[in-house]
């Protein structure tokens, strides 16, 4: 293991307290920092980003829906009032299971127990030319990314006069046909059939592709068979091209290079075909399933470690209704992180902790307006009651009583007009230190 120079973390202050330190501000990390916020421990909580993304809406912001900072949060704000909660910006890099000490970006700290919930980013398979070319969506900067990219394409298409030569700026291709893609899919035949007509009446539309590209036989592959065939029904009603048992070979970012079919001409591959967990270096390779993921015990503590805890997406917890781990979903990182806080607090009180066993709320996705499929485990339903439970309980989850607002007015606005007003082409100038410097001495 390559340790960093030794340096501590500045302006941590001194604590008689056990030190919780949280690496990661999603789902998992900050539901556990909460929950820890009046228990006898200092928490530290570490991000590479200062503020929490809210994932199930990074479709919208790219389709032009919903400002980013609507579904980002603060997250100094959160702890305003939690005197025993430290935050701090930093991207970790290792840590040191003996010395108990994490190592990162900006010096190390020390810590009595240590959470893994990094998370995980955007699986290419190991296809270089796909990486490179591609564009994934798993921050809010990306998806604000392709809603430039996207809007940037047809603006430099409408000047081209051949319609033939503007194909590949206006199709777009999404892989993967689990909930992002089929919301992504949906959302971006809405803004073809409704919205960009409006804004470029000189470009034809109907020459525009829409394709969702799933490897495996059924869209939503997680769902019940209900979901997974109105899905693809209302996909299809929304004119998108659905291409099941279809496996994407290359793309070389003009052409999207398909097994056994015709290529599909394209400028814009978004790519939500699969995540892989983060990585810190500080563990043997034992600790690891083949996926990346960590094997942890029923306390989601990784065996053999004690005090080292691991949550959502990054933690790999095999139980008789998960023979093969828990689904990598919100909802598996909110009850880990929970119940694990409950823990620590039972630990502080020199009380037994407490298994971890997920109880599954049901899942959802929504497929445009007024177009949904939920399945809840005693009930499955779709179409509009559908959309609605959809809405309700993304804005319920929300943080912060502003963005629910902000996004409850974006969302009546938009199904009232079927007109989003956050079409912006933002594209941040960099400028070099020698060209400031010129533009100085001219003024």
């Amino acid at each position: 293991m390559v340790v960093p120079e030794e340096l501590p973390i500045p302006n941590i202050p001194n604590s008689p307290l056990p030190t919780v330190v949280i690496v990661g501000g999603g789902f998992a990390g900050l539901k556990l920092a909460r929950k820890l916020k009046s228990a006898p421990y200092q928490v530290i909580l570490l991000d590479k980003h200062n503020y929490h993304q809210f994932q199930p809406l990074f479709y919208q912001v790219a389709t032009a829906g919903l400002e980013p900072s609507a579904i980002s949060f603060p997250l100094r704000k959160i702890f305003h009032n939690s005197p025993n909660t430290i935050f701090r910006m930093a991207e970790v890099q290792s840590f040191d299971s003996e010395e108990n000490r994490l190592y990162t970006n900006i010096g190390y700290i020390d810590y009595d127990f240590l959470v893994l919930a990094m998370g995980a980013d955007t699986n290419y398979f190991g296809n270089k030319s796909i990486e490179y070319y591609s564009v994934p969506m798993k921050t809010v900067s990306e998806a604000l990314f392709v809603r430039n990219k996207i809007i940037s394409n047809y603006e430099r298409a409408i000047n081209i006069e051949l319609q033939e030569n503007r194909k590949s700026l206006m199709n777009v291709v999404i892989v993967g046909g689990g909930p992002t893609g089929v919301e992504l899919a949906g959302a971006m035949a809405e803004l073809r059939n409704n919205v960009l007509p409006k804004d470029y009446p000189e470009l034809n539309f109907d020459n525009m592709k829409v394709v969702l590209i799933e490897a495996g036989p059924k869209l939503l592959g997680a769902m019940s068979k209900e979901s997974q065939d109105h899905s693809l029904q209302y996909l299809e009603e929304l004119g998108v091209e659905v291409m099941l048992d279809t496996k994407v070979q290359d793309y070389d970012g003009e052409e999207v290079h398909i097994e056994g079919k015709e290529s599909i001409s394209t400028q814009t591959l978004l790519w939500a075909a699969g995540i892989k967990p983060n990585y810190i270096e500080g563990l043997s390779k034992e600790h690891y399933a083949p996926n990346g993921r960590i094997f942890v015990n029923e306390f989601n503590e990784v065996s053999g470690l004690e005090g080292i805890y691991v949550l959502g997406d990054v933690a790999l917890q095999t139980e008789e209704n998960f023979p093969k781990g828990h689904p990598q979903v919100a909802q598996v990182a909110l009850q880990q992180a929970e119940n694990l806080g409950k823990n620590l607090i039972n630990i502080s009180k020199g009380q037994e902790m407490k298994a971890f066993h997920y109880k599954d709320l049901g899942s959802m996705a929504t497929v445009g307006r007024k177009r949904a499929v939920v399945d809840l485990p005693f009930m499955k339903f779709q179409g509009m009651m559908a959309w609605l439970t959809w809405l309700f309980v993304h804005l319920m989850a929300i943080l912060g009583v502003k963005n629910k607002l902000f996004i409850f007015i974006d969302w009546a606005w938009n199904y009232l007009s079927f007109d989003s007003s956050l079409r912006l082409l933002i594209k941040p100038k960099y400028v070099r230190a020698s060209e400031r410097k010129e533009l100085i001495e001219e003024k």
